[in-house]
């Protein structure tokens, strides 16, 4: 695991509550392509439900990060596409899940029109750094 510095508020910024503005660090990057609610066979999970497909999503940047020898401890940003940002409550407890509050990366959320399917809610990419 790379030595990460997280800073939730640098001076003259307000303190952010689900994520830190700053995440530094030394070490190899990596990038994760964005993540959609595919399963390992490419099938939708979650049709219309935005905690499924949350909590899918997550599990592939999980695995997406394990395979360049990362985790979620390395995650210093992530940047979350999604169709209405009422699916925010169900991406964070998502996140939750595999991210503990003391660690949190920098993040950013976006609403888009739409991703490159309709059944999509959501997808997400991560940057991670990691020891060299």
């Amino acid at each position: 695991m790379s030595d990460l510095t997280r800073i939730p508020a640098p001076a003259g910024v307000a303190p952010a509550a689900q994520y830190s503005h700053v995440v530094t660090g030394t070490g190899r990057l990596v990038a994760v392509s964005g993540q959609l609610a595919l399963d390992e066979d490419g099938r939708l999970v979650g049709e219309g439900d935005a905690g499924a497909q949350a909590r899918q999503v997550f599990e592939n940047l999980r695995r997406c990060l394990a395979a360049a020898g990362a985790t979620f401890d390395d995650v210093v940003k992530l940047t979350c596409f999604v169709t209405d940002m009422a699916h925010m409550p169900a991406l964070r407890a998502a996140r939750a899940a595999h991210i503990p509050d003391d660690r949190l990366p920098a993040m950013s959320a976006v609403r888009v029109a739409g991703l490159v399917r309709p059944e999509f809610l959501m997808e997400i990419e991560a940057l991670a750094v990691v020891d060299a």
